[in-house]
């Protein structure tokens, strides 16, 4: 990791630290402008060795746990390439080297699946009808199958599908990956 880059992250670290609470809404607006942070933070997510990695984890999980919509959208760009190294490290059976990757992903999980007062959510979501169009079909290309879905819209059979409550983790196992 070269210097400069180094120098970026650092800066960011403190610079976050210092920000008072009344703040946090400007600097959610400009933390995206910034366009030397992102590719420093890729750098370092990558290089599972490197000091900065454990600090900007807690940092990216404290900016994902703000109220701010911005925060939590910065840290989620990083999210495949978290999971990436993760599974990666995991793979090659080093541990040591993942905890704090580890710990970002399972205090975003756990938040996610409790609302703001910390009761578990349930999930539900509406099954698209397939006899009206969409900007994926047209019914009348679907054939005898949308004659039925059209006839279960008629009697007003919409299907709702709900998702079990999700279980908090502590730590990710082979079952619950």
């Amino acid at each position: 990791m070269l210097e400069q880059d180094r120098g970026v992250v650092e800066e960011w670290l403190s610079e976050f630290k210092a920000l008072p609470e009344s703040q946090v809404s400007n600097y959610a607006a400009t933390v995206h402008q910034k366009k030397k942070l992102v590719p420093a933070l890729y750098k370092v997510i990558q290089d599972s060795g490197n000091e900065l990695l454990e600090p900007m984890c807690h940092q990216l999980f404290e900016l994902y746990r703000s109220s701010e919509v911005k925060l939590k959208r910065f840290t989620l760009q990083f999210l495949p390439e978290l999971v990436w190294v993760y599974l990666r490290v995991t793979a090659s059976r080093d541990r040591q080297s993942n905890g704090c990757i580890e710990a970002l992903l399972l205090g975003i999980y756990n938040l996610e699946i409790v609302d703001k007062d910390g009761n578990n959510k349930l999930l539900s979501f509406t099954i698209p009808s397939l006899s009206k169009p969409s900007i994926y079909h047209e019914p009348s290309s679907l054939g005898s199958m949308a004659l039925t879905e059209g006839a279960l819209c008629q009697h007003d059979l919409i299907r709702v599908v709900y998702s079990d409550m999700h279980p908090q983790r502590e730590t990710f196992t082979a079952q619950n990956r």
